[in-house]
């Protein structure tokens, strides 16, 4: 286990939840997905970007697991909700390149 992605030991019973079937598991306490649900449901209309990345950027995202994709715009989607509050001429203050 590596301490530090979990420093704690999980108590979960991982072996019982593998072993479960979809019929095994308790959706009680989960209400349906009914059309009320999603009736203010957003869709995100996605654009099409290339972006280039720095090689150990690149090679950071792709060792998370995931499609190096989905990972970098979920980063780019906290980055962007974390900054709506600053005014946009402190963001360019604060985020001036500095070369390499």
């Amino acid at each position: 286990m590596n301490e530090k992605i979990m420093p704690k030991p999980s108590k979960t019973d991982w072996e019982r939840i593998k072993a479960m079937s979809d019929e095994d598991i308790d959706y009680s306490d989960i209400p349906p997905l009914d059309e009320e649900f999603w009736k203010n449901a957003i869709l995100w209309p996605r654009e099409k970007q290339q972006i280039t990345l720095e090689p150990d950027v690149a090679a950071f995202f792709k060792s998370q697991g995931e499609g190096i994709q989905n990972t970098v715009n979920n980063v780019l989607r906290q980055y962007v909700e974390s900054q709506k509050h600053i005014p946009v001429i402190q963001q360019r203050q604060r985020h001036k390149l500095i070369p390499r």
